[in-house]
């Protein structure tokens, strides 16, 4: 009976949230990349150089990195209904400003208030899942959610190729319709998260009393269990020496490569042949991503089917690198297309699995402020990726070189990974 239970509320949950979440999350993460596609018109229009674009994707970290320890804090104490719901309104009324600005200085604003405005949102999501779903069924869950990534790429990129090729509406250049388009689905959204995302499993109407109860009661079970091996506060959480090896793994591996990738990649395609309009390079882009999206969820239901988490982060991350190094040896478009979905997957199947490390050892207010440690600091990787791959073409005006880099980076992280102890990396069986 208990099992029947079990099953029935991991199920309804994943039915329930983890859609809803993703739809979000596709909005989020769009609003964050779309930038590499405005870039095919928008850097002319406003006078950017490869460096000064690389600089305009990664100062949104900067914003980025400064309120997301506190704006976990603020989730965990006032809830994820009014918290996200405030989040999502405040980003895309700020995305959608940023199709007004008029200069490279205003730009860079937009961007870092951007990064300010969604920085509790990634963080906030990953430990609002931790209060779903049992340890043995997290990476799979985060999985499926962050399966946005890269299905905001697959719908965004054509999308995006479509708004910059014929939208020119009101006397406004396209790149600008892209950003306020793009941008006004989060203030929507914003406003129906208060109304229909319920904060924890206690207060979920679409699950029976006894599935409450019972993942009510395992949540906390787990909870108490890992404060009992380890009661960490917030302060020692922030500088536990396991949540600054997860934040630096975050950093070189995921981060660099997530986003050189998205901020890069429409104009590595535009770059494969002089013929391809923005929307031929839309469509081209969704093939990388398409693939990444399937490797997410392959890897990490079966990381959870496991029970290990390591190396299902190391080998995608091997994979990735390998591939990029390939990239300088690659000379038609189509063979190009196929190691860059390689390249793409790599990075992308490693962040199901990653976010299941945390969990085994982090719970309550400390795990709050260990998920966002580990979320701020990785993310710097997103200013230095697309900046240094800028900065490396604009002397070298070759993209590769500052791809390769990124690819010694990931080796970097797959090395970190190795120094974890072996009992954050592995747990309980499914049921």
């Amino acid at each position: 009976m208990a099992e029947a239970v079990a099953k029935s509320a991991i199920s309804k949950v994943k039915r329930f949230l983890i859609p809803y979440m993703f739809l979000l999350y596709v909005i989020n993460f769009l609003d964050r990349v779309n930038l590499g596609f405005a870039a095919l018109k928008m850097n002319k229009d406003l006078g950017l150089s490869a460096e000064q674009f690389g600089f305009a994707a990664g100062i949104f970290f900067i914003g980025y990195l400064i309120f997301q320890v506190p704006s976990n804090l603020m989730l965990h104490k006032i809830g994820a209904r009014v918290w996200i719901s405030l989040i999502l309104v405040i980003w895309g009324f700020v995305a959608t400003l940023t199709g007004f600005v008029n200069s490279p200085v205003h730009l860079y604003i937009a961007r870092f208030l951007l990064g300010l405005a969604e920085a509790g949102f990634f963080p906030g999501v990953i430990l609002f899942l931790t209060y779903w779903f049992p340890q043995r069924e997290l990476a799979q869950a985060v999985a499926l959610f962050m399966t946005a990534l890269a299905f905001s790429s697959v719908i965004g990129s054509p999308i995006s190729g479509i708004i910059l090729d014929h939208v020119h509406w009101a006397g406004l250049e396209s790149w600008r319709w892209l950003f306020i388009l793009e941008g006004a689905p989060a203030v929507i959204f914003g406003i129906l998260t208060f109304f229909i995302l319920p904060n924890k499993p206690s207060e979920a109407k679409f699950l029976t009393q006894q599935e409450r109860d019972w993942l009510t009661n395992e949540i906390a079970q787990e909870q108490a269990e890992k404060a009992k091996q380890q009661k960490m506060t917030v302060g020692e959480a922030m500088k536990n020496g396991r949540v600054w090896l997860l934040a630096f793994i975050y950093f070189f591996g995921l981060i660099m490569g997530l986003y050189s990738i998205s901020f890069w990649l429409p104009q590595i395609i535009k770059g494969l042949s002089k013929s391809y309009s923005a929307q031929t390079v839309g469509f081209l882009a969704m093939i990388p991503f398409l693939f990444a999206a399937i490797m997410m969820v392959v890897n990490g239901s079966s990381a959870d089917k496991k029970a290990e988490w390591r190396y299902h982060t190391q080998i995608p991350l091997l994979v990735s690198s390998i591939a990029i190094f390939a990239m300088l040896f690659i000379k038609t478009p189509a063979t190009s297309i196929i190691v860059l979905s390689i390249v793409t997957a790599g990075a992308y199947a490693a962040f199901g699995p990653f976010w299941a490390l945390p969990n085994k050892f982090l719970s309550g207010a400390a795990a709050a402020a260990g998920i966002a440690v580990i979320n701020s600091i990785g993310n710097l990787g997103g200013f230095f990726a697309p900046y240094i791959i800028g900065f490396i073409k604009s002397h070298t005006g070759n993209v590769y070189y500052g791809l390769a880099t990124v690819g010694v980076s990931l080796l970097i992280s797959v090395i970190l990974l190795a120094l974890l102890p072996k009992e954050a990396t592995q747990g309980a069986k499914q049921y």
